[in-house]
């Protein structure tokens, strides 16, 4: 029996991730656990898996869990731990065969990267850690000789695909995109466009912060610079398009001119299984696609007048260093700011531009640079939303 650890438990993909568990008994064992502040919910996985430790956001958090737990019976207690200390406990546990990464936010990014180190198995949804720090990670993972597996649905389907053929037989790499809910909006109305629109993913059903993400296409910029970085690529080598049923999840062209594209539901279960088992196929009764309500399949090309998110994230990976770690922590600073209502929708890409134009040429010779990067990054984001701000104020006086 594997036994996991999640980074993320209480969120969309770490629940996910033990609903497949749960389909697949007697495969996994749930060692570890790291949450953010969702006691209820963390509580209960505690219940149903009984992992050795959890962690939380902060000591009070971890006393408030002690307590919830306690009055709900819940017996053996696990070892309870907190904040960064917590996470990289849970990411290096030494009875850990597979750590899922799928903590939101630059939050997992250190566990992750340690977890690589110790040659554990990762299976990897947090965007932020491969956008963010790239070239250490996958340093650290060729060192120890270990693979990343995937569970974002586009890149789980190039990692299919691939098996197909050798690295040197690929031309090109088609991530596929939904559009979000504004791919057909007049360009004029999105300056209008509320939180409660950007969070109405059509095809999707994810946190808020990859919602909007999806809205402004950054989460397709991100995946242009994982892509890179997971699978060796050359940017020109990776291609975005438009596609609005989502059911084409990735392809592969090979220099030969054939085209594999891996189908399937938009159902996260299916890749976090794939990532979970592999190298096996696992049987599920739980996900399959419904060829009866399959009736076309749409292509279209990426407007970056209408993304500019998407420009913003091949210009950072271009630049390489510091500029990829700052797109992704400007974007996490200007999607909340836009949640909250201290943004407009197009302040987003306006931030992370004006952040960028301020990040300095710096190359990462260790985690610790990273983490410097990432904090000057959103500093500078909250200046311009505040800046943004005030110039929008001003201009309704």
């Amino acid at each position: 029996m594997k036994q996991v650890a999640i980074l993320g438990s209480t969120g969309s993909i770490g629940k996910q991730c033990l609903s497949v568990v749960e389909s697949l008994p007697g495969r996994f064992g749930v060692v570890a656990l790291a949450a953010g502040g969702n006691l209820e919910e963390l509580a209960g996985q505690i219940d149903r898996h009984k992992p050795e430790l959890v962690s939380v956001g902060d000591a009070k958090k971890a006393d408030e869990l002690a307590v919830l737990l306690r009055e709900k019976g819940i017996s053996p207690l696990p070892a309870i731990h907190h904040g960064r200390e917590g996470m990289l406990a849970v990411g290096t546990h030494s009875k850990a065969d597979i750590v899922v990464s799928a903590a939101v936010g630059v939050v997992g990014l250190e566990a992750t990267y340690e977890a690589v180190k110790l040659g554990r198995t990762v299976a990897l949804s947090n965007k932020e850690v491969l956008v963010a720090a790239g070239e250490l990670v996958m340093a650290a993972a060729n060192k120890a000789g270990r693979e990343l597996l995937p569970v974002d649905s586009e890149h789980n389907a190039v990692h299919q695909c691939l098996r197909g053929g050798t690295h040197g037989e690929v031309r090109r790499l088609v991530l596929t995109a939904s559009g979000g809910p504004f791919r057909k909006t007049p360009l004029a109305a999105l300056a209008s466009v509320t939180p409660e629109q950007a969070l109405a993913h059509p095809n999707w059903r994810m946190g808020n912060r990859i919602t909007i993400d999806s809205a402004t296409m950054m989460n397709k910029g991100f995946e242009v610079i994982e892509a890179r970085w997971l699978f060796g690529m050359r940017p020109e080598q990776i291609e975005v398009v438009i596609h609005p049923q989502s059911t084409i999840h990735s392809m592969v062209e090979y220099v030969d001119g054939s085209v594999l594209a891996q189908l399937g539901p938009t159902d996260m279960r299916m890749p976090i299984q794939y990532a979970l088992t592999y190298p096996e196929r696992v049987a599920s009764n739980d996900v399959a696609l419904d060829w009866s309500k399959l009736k076309r399949l749409d292509f279209g090309k990426v407007s970056t007048r209408r993304f500019p998110c998407v420009r913003l994230a091949r210009e950072a990976m271009k630049k390489g260093g510091a500029f990829p770690c700052a797109l992704n922590a400007a974007d996490e600073i200007a999607v909340a700011a836009f949640l909250e209502r201290r943004l407009p929708f197009l302040g987003i890409p306006e931030v992370i531009e004006r952040v960028l134009g301020r990040t300095p040429r710096v190359r990462f010779e260790k985690m610790d640079d990273v983490l410097t990067a990432d904090a000057e990054a959103r500093r500078m984001a909250r200046e311009e939303v505040e800046r943004l701000a005030v110039s929008a104020a001003a201009a309704t006086t």
